[in-house]
């Protein structure tokens, strides 16, 4: 095989699987754990992803409060949450397959992929 083909080759794979990653779904559950005053709290977020909406729920030990407004993006996405009459809004990233950044005025929170 030439040096033309075997260049041509390697570009076709590194945008296929680039194209792949983008169109990853992040629907699953995902954990944190975040510091509180109270001590550690784990949130369990629950994600599903159709045709571009982001819907599912925030579970603690308080409680479970659904997604309002979720939109996805290739490998962004953004939801909003209400809680005593406040709305928190939410930016977030897959990092990786098993990753997530989300970002809020409260902060920024690492999430894993919890494996089922």
């Amino acid at each position: 095989m030439n040096f033309k083909k075997l260049s041509m080759l390697c570009c076709v794979l590194m945008v296929a699987g680039m194209t792949a990653y983008a169109q990853s779904d992040i629907t699953g559950k995902w954990k944190t754990t975040l510091a509180g005053p109270q001590g550690e709290m784990e949130l369990t977020f629950n994600y599903k992803v159709d045709n571009g909406t982001l819907t599912g729920t925030i579970a603690s030990q308080m409680g479970e409060i659904p997604l309002e407004n979720g939109k996805v993006e290739a490998n962004k996405f953004s939801y909003d949450f209400a809680v005593q009459d406040m709305t928190i809004s939410h930016a977030g990233e897959l990092i990786s397959e098993d990753e997530l950044k989300v970002v809020s005025q409260r902060g920024e929170m690492k999430l894993t992929r919890v494996k089922e």
